[in-house]
């Protein structure tokens, strides 16, 4: 009979640096599309500032509402090129970070913060332009007792995030690519963005004209066969 698995999981296969940097070449919704429009986290979870961007490999993080104690331990444990993804059952009554966890982050070489929970010292985190993405804010501090779960599959904001997947996240919000999944979409993503600029510059010379929308109102049952807007 096999053991169970610890609380602390401290190895895993993380998106390798190289294939990280390529994605992070790519916008969010980008990868989001390709990705056969999944992984995005639920709206809610956004950057503190839009301006904030990131891109890294997970590392994981279950804590009990209002508690930080396995956020520390996950700092502690954190490669350079880590995203903090943290499962905090969004509650909001308490921030779950503040200026001087992320200073330590930041120092560290941690890619940013993705948390289903509050943050405090959003002006001080703006000054330092480090990554945040967040459900909200709240001044009111956290305890520091209760045990958790670092490097197991979390579930945040509608996605459920492995270790080691690749995150990354602008103004429009975060996107999780499987880590075992990122790197064949590099190609789709590059495509994607090459057609989306030809669209673009089309559309500039005055072609407005969906071409796909006659056929699709018709599949949709809007309009009849042979009818046309």
């Amino acid at each position: 009979m096999s053991s169970p698995l610890p609380d602390v999981i401290r190895d895993f296969e993380r998106v390798p640096a190289n294939i990280v940097a390529q994605a992070a070449e790519f916008q969010p919704a980008i990868l989001a599309d390709v990705a056969g429009r999944r992984g995005a986290l639920d709206g809610r979870i956004k950057a503190l500032r839009p301006r904030m961007k990131l891109a890294g490999t997970a590392i994981t993080v279950e804590v009990r509402p209002g508690d930080n104690l396995m956020i520390h331990a996950a700092i502690a444990m954190a490669k350079p090129g880590d995203v903090l993804v943290i499962d905090g059952k969004g509650d909001l009554t308490s921030a779950l970070m503040g200026t001087i966890m992320m200073t330590a982050c930041r120092q560290l070489g941690i890619a940013g913060v993705v948390m289903d929970g509050a943050c405090r010292d959003s002006i001080e985190i703006d000054e330092m332009d480090f990554p945040v993405f967040c459900a909200g804010t709240n001044p009111n501090g956290p305890t520091k007792s209760i045990g958790g779960r670092i490097g197991h599959p979390v579930s945040i904001g509608g996605v459920t995030v492995h270790p080691g997947d690749f995150v990354i996240g602008d103004g429009d919000g975060v996107v999780v690519v499987e880590r075992e999944k990122i790197e064949s979409l590099l190609p789709l993503a590059a495509k994607k963005v090459k057609d989306e600029a030809a669209r673009v510059a089309a559309i500039k010379q005055g072609d407005t004209a969906a071409k796909w929308l006659d056929s699709a109102l018709r599949a949709a049952g809007v309009l009849k066969e042979g009818e046309k807007l």
